[in-house]
């Protein structure tokens, strides 16, 4: 069965997507971009997906890459990453979709310590949900609206 959307017809959770830089910026550039984008929107919908300004190749850095996450400059870390924080937030989304396990935790750690009022969640972790196999120890990092859907 193919990922699809459907989960998110009805409940219209607003998503955005973190352009990992080793993945994006450093190598592969805009096209592993567009497949990036093609596959989130076809797991959460093309209308519920937000893209964040500027994007692709020319994104924001998050911060938290090139062992920056272990540095121990935790406030250096977060005020840099303020940019991407700022970024996020400017969705609207609910949702910021983190390929990079790095990203991941420098987003959900920008969250928290700024109060940014989204969930941070693994790609992996929606391809799951999408295809109804993502199990209840795995739903960790979703938000209330999402942590039973499905069960």
């Amino acid at each position: 069965m193919p990922v699809n959307s459907d989960w998110n017809k009805d409940l219209k959770i607003k998503f955005t997507v973190q352009d990992p830089c080793q993945l994006v910026r450093k190598s592969l550039g805009d096209p592993i971009a567009e497949d990036l984008r093609f596959v989130v929107k076809k797991v959460v919908g093309e209308e519920n997906f937000v893209d964040m300004y500027p994007n692709k190749s020319n994104n924001y850095c998050c911060g938290g890459g090139g062992g920056y996450l272990q540095s121990g400059y935790t406030e250096a870390r977060r005020e840099y990453g303020r940019i991407k924080y700022e970024q996020i937030k400017a969705t609207g989304a609910t949702y910021c979709i983190t390929p990079c396990h790095n990203c991941h935790s420098q987003i959900h750690d920008l969250n928290d310590h700024y109060n940014g009022g989204w969930h941070t969640v693994h790609l992996w972790t929606l391809i799951c949900l999408s295809l109804g196999i993502l199990g209840p120890n795995e739903r960790e990092y979703l938000g209330p609206d999402l942590q039973e859907f499905g069960l």
